[in-house]
């Protein structure tokens, strides 16, 4: 098994990203324009990791501002959160799209950088080109109702969720199917309970 197949390598990846991200952030709030040199500093990485990650210091700049405004999972469940798991799963919809509608042109920008690397050759088990923030927050929001679900149905909750919550979604509703964001907001909510509902039935064999 070579290195980039071994157990846990794709979260180290992560963090490796979520540190170059925190580290521009942290420089950002000290009032300096730092170039990708200066953060991987900050992120204790050589440089050479840092371009890795991304190909200049304005994309990494651009993440790092919407990486901010994504709340964290202990903030937006406090102790006075819903127990209900489409409660909770709504609540990240809300939060994520909240984000979104603010930031809608850099998300955009930030999606087609994705896209370019992708063209540009990059291979699904390179480094990440995405900092996977939803799954966590859809973790969170699952996790008081876990008993509810198999450990495989639950798996396949969170990925089914990912895909309706965040930049993509919005691209759908908003440039395929032409709808506005009450209606958006509908779509979401009922894809939202229709896959807990399913994920809570027991799983039957063929």
């Amino acid at each position: 098994m070579d290195a980039a197949t071994r157990p846990g390598r794709p979260r180290q990846r992560q963090r490796t990203r979520k540190d170059l991200l925190q580290a521009a952030s942290r420089l950002v709030r000290l009032g300096r324009r730092p170039t990708l040199e200066d953060i991987a500093e900050e992120a204790l990485v050589s440089r050479a990791t840092a371009y890795r990650y991304f190909a200049n210091v304005d994309a990494l700049l651009l993440e790092a501002a919407l990486d901010v405004a994504v709340p964290e999972a202990d903030t937006l469940f406090d102790a006075h959160a819903p127990a209900d798991p489409v409660a909770r799963v709504e609540r990240v919809d809300g939060a994520i799209h909240g984000v979104i509608e603010a930031n809608e042109a850099q998300l955009r920008t930030m999606l087609i950088h994705t896209l370019q690397q992708r063209l540009d050759g990059a291979s699904s088990d390179a480094l990440p080109a995405r900092q996977n923030r939803r799954t966590p927050l859809i973790e969170a929001a699952l996790d008081p109702a876990r008993k509810q679900f198999t450990p495989a149905s639950l798996r396949t909750l969170t990925q089914a969720l990912a895909i309706i919550i965040g930049t993509e979604s919005m691209v759908v509703c908003k440039d395929v199917l032409q709808l506005d964001d009450a209606e958006a907001r509908k779509v979401r909510r009922w894809a939202i309970r229709a896959l807990v509902d399913a994920a809570r039935r027991p799983q039957t064999r063929d």
